[in-house]
C-alpha cells in the first residue's frame, strides 16, 4: 500500500516538506531537500517535527494545515444563553440585592 502525503511546504530552493500517512496508519513529516542538498528524504517524527519549534515557515503551515480541521467556536451573544438550564430552579436574591430579568 502507497504512503499517502500532503504538500505541507515547498521553499523557494526547492525544498519541500510533507504530511505523510503510511500504510500502518503512523503518521509523520517527510522533508525531501533540493538535488544540490543531496536530495535524499528524510522521515520525521511528527512530534519531533512539532516540538521543534513554530518559527520556520514549514512548522507554520503546519500548525495553519492542523488549525482548519478545528470546528469555529460562535462567541457572539447569540451562541450564550439567556436563560437558565430546563429544571433549573430561579436564585432568590440576597438581602440587600435587586432582582433583575436576564
Amino acid at each position: 500500500m502507497p504512503i499517502n502525503r500532503t504538500l505541507i511546504y515547498a521553499s523557494s530552493n526547492g525544498d519541500c516538506w510533507y504530511l505523510c500517512k503510511d500504510e500502518e496508519a503512523a503518521v509523520f513529516v517527510s522533508h525531501e531537500p533540493n538535488e544540490p542538498s543531496g536530495g535524499t528524504a528524510s522521515r520525521i517524527d511528527l512530534s519531533v517535527f512539532l516540538a521543534a519549534g513554530t518559527s520556520a515557515p514549514e512548522h507554520r503551515a503546519l500548525l495553519t494545515m492542523i488549525a482548519t480541521l478545528v470546528e469555529p467556536v460562535r462567541t457572539d451573544a447569540s451562541a450564550r444563553a439567556v436563560s437558565p438550564e430546563p429544571g433549573a430552579a430561579g436564585a432568590e436574591p440576597s438581602p440587600g440585592e435587586v432582582a433583575t430579568t436576564v
